[in-house]
Order: structure tokens, then sequence, then C-alpha cells
């Protein structure tokens, strides 16, 4: 099948173009062109909409009353389905700290099922943790966080049949430079948070091989006059990414501006860290063990920390154009080709380019969805 797209704005890899076609075969990106470059083609006429990659969501924990941790593949197919209406069409399902056994069946599950998913597309698995201190633990069970261990990683890798993406963990543990050394080298990312590390202690992580600090400010030592903590370490360490949870809740917009322009937001990865509540109604739910309370789209813990987020992706692309702290192009890449980056998976997703699956998303001019495409196929539409 061949078609298509008109619009009035692409944006694609490595340019933003103005109105012209975008041509879709067989399920996977074509040509861009300003003039239709065929007669009496199948038009898509998306006049006075915008055309973006399809989202990138590299953390989050569930959506719609499901949680990867509940160890039931019919939820993540559920999360798998909803991320869809939040213009996400890849994503990284996210553990969280948990008893190793729990830890060892979720990851096999994920390893034997994930490409029976018919909606957002599983690119592999984060695990948050279990690696942290109890210092900015947040919603982490502290009852099981450990030391780095690389046999306990591999055995993981192993029951996850190799797709495991992403690992997070905090500096200061024992051990943690010889881990990060051992599994960047076997090509997996290496994420540092929910720590309470100095600047020190996360810069030899980082010249280890670490390479992304997870939602920057939430969990982690803060910068000072004299300790610039982990937050310094995200802002200026060189060649590391910077998650970010732009909801309004987690990161003050001012705070979220001077990352973006002290990092590049060619290095500020959106994320959600949604947990289940997502896309539901306020209210009582759970994240891990913990009870949580939902109100004004705010996640917390009976102690008041934050507890994950309700955000959905589509969001965040909206809320920095609107704080007025990223153009529309810059809030694309957040979205997409940089948080695809961060995790290695860019050569699969994030991006507009020929010979791509096409996974796309239509945009009004005020940055809301209108439409998810997957495979070239309108899978969602307002």
């Amino acid at each position: 099948m061949r078609y298509f797209v008109y619009a009035d704005k692409f944006f694609l890899k490595n340019a933003v173009e103005d109105a012209g076609y975008l041509e879709i075969v067989a399920g996977k990106f074509g040509s861009y062109s300003k003039t239709l470059p065929v007669d009496h083609a199948e038009v898509i006429d998306c006049k006075g909409k915008w055309i973006a990659p399809g989202l990138v969501d590299t953390h989050i924990h569930g959506l719609l009353n499901h949680d990867v941790m509940d160890n039931d593949f019919e939820g993540i197919k559920a999360i798998s389905e909803g991320l869809l209406s939040c213009g996400v069409t890849s994503f990284l399902p996210t553990t969280l700290t948990a008893p190793v056994d729990l830890l060892n069946k979720v990851i096999e599950t994920i390893g034997k099922h994930y490409q029976e998913v018919q909606g957002a597309k599983i690119q592999g698995i984060y695990l948050e943790g279990p690696f942290f201190t109890e210092e900015h633990k947040g919603a982490q069970n502290p009852d099981y966080f450990s030391d780095p261990d690389l046999r306990a990683f591999e055995k993981w890798q192993q029951l996850s049949g190799g797709i495991i993406k992403k690992i997070a963990l905090a500096p200061e543990r024992k051990g943690a430079a010889e881990f990060v050394k051992n599994v960047t080298e076997q090509g997996v990312v290496v994420a540092l948070g929910h720590s309470n590390a100095s600047f020190e202690q996360a810069k030899e992580v980082v010249e280890s091989g670490a390479s992304v600090f997870v939602h920057t400010y939430n969990g982690m030592s803060p910068l000072t006059s004299r300790e610039l903590g982990m937050v310094g370490a995200a802002m200026t360490l060189e060649k590391v990414f910077a998650e970010l949870i732009c909801d309004g809740h987690h990161v003050h917009p001012l705070a979220a501006k001077i990352l973006m322009d002290v990092r590049g937001r060619d290095r500020v990865a959106m994320i959600t860290d949604c947990m289940r509540a997502g896309a539901m109604p306020d209210g009582a739910y759970t994240l891990g063990e913990f009870p949580v309370i939902v109100k004004d789209g705010k996640a917390t813990i009976e102690n008041g920390s934050l507890a994950g987020s309700v955000l959905k992706l589509k969001e965040a692309l909206k809320n920095v154009v609107d704080w007025g702290i990223a153009t529309p192009e810059e809030a694309v890449m957040m979205t997409t080709i940089v948080p695809a980056a961060s995790c290695h998976i860019d050569d699969v997703c994030g991006s507009i380019a020929p010979g791509r699956e096409a996974d796309f998303i239509v945009l009004t001019d005020k940055m809301e969805l209108e439409a998810t495409y997957l495979n070239g196929v309108c899978r969602y539409h307002v």
C-alpha cells in the first residue's frame, strides 16, 4: 500500500519542512517532497496540521490501572494500546525495586512476550533499581536495595532474552564504577538516580560509562554553592543525557528551562515516569508496595513524596511549548529522538526517515494530538 500525507509542517530526521507530501509505502516512510510526485495517488489531507515522529517514552511504569510489576502481560498489552492515545509509539516498560524473585519473573515475562503487543512497541526493558540509596529512595522500597551485582544483572539479561536496554543505580554504591564499566561494554545504558552522591562520585561513574541522569532534580542530591551534587553533575558533565518530567509538579518550569539551557535541548529526554494511575481518575492506587493518592494530577505516597506521575507524554510535549521554554521543534526532539538516542534505540524509533517504520503523530499548531499512526495505519484519532 502506498499513499501520501499532506500537511503544513513535517518534523523530519534532519530538518523541519513546510507544506508538502510525505510518502508512506508498505508501512514505512518514503521520501518528502514539496509537490505530489505521482498522479492519482492516495492522499491523506492533514492541511493545517503538523506531522512528527511517534513519541518515545523511555521511563514508564504503568497506565490504565496496570503496572509493569504486576507481572501480567495482558496488562502490558493494555498499556501498549493505551499509549497510542498519548502519542507514544515506542516505550521501555520500567521496573521498580522489588524482591529478586519478582524481578526475575517480570523480566522473563516481558522478554518472552514483548513482540505480542499490538499498540506502542516495546523497544526493550528499563530496570529502575535496585541499586539505589535510602536518602533519595522516593517510592522505591529500600528493603530490597543492594550494591551493584554483575551476576544478578547478567541473569536478568539472560531472562530477558537480551532486551534490557537501561539500568539505573546510585553512584555511591560499592562497586558502582566497575559495574558500570562492565555493563556499558555489553551495550547497556547505565542511568544514575535515587542517589545522594557527590559530584565527584557521579563524575567517576560517568567516566566509567554511565550516560543518563534519572528524572533530573528528583531523587538526587541538589546543587548548592559549594557542592554540585548529582544535579550539578547532570548539568555539567560531558556527553550525558538528562531525563526530565515536565508535568509542572516534579520540576518548576523555570528549573526545567535552566537545565535545558545549560545541558542543551539535544541532551534532555522528556519522560513521564507514569504509574498505574495514568489515564485514570483521581483516587487511591499503588506503586510497587506503596499506597498512592492521586489528586489534581499529582501522585504522592503517605509521607508526601512524589510517586511517579500521571503525565502523558503528549502533555509534556505541549507543556514546554506553552511554558515558553522550548520551540515546537525542540519539544518534538526532546520527546522523540533524544530519549531514543539516550537508550540506544534511535536506530528503530524516534525519527521520520526513509525506510523506517511509519510510526508518526498528527499535531495541531497548538501542539495538541490529533492522531497516532503505527506502521502507516491510523490507530488513534481524536
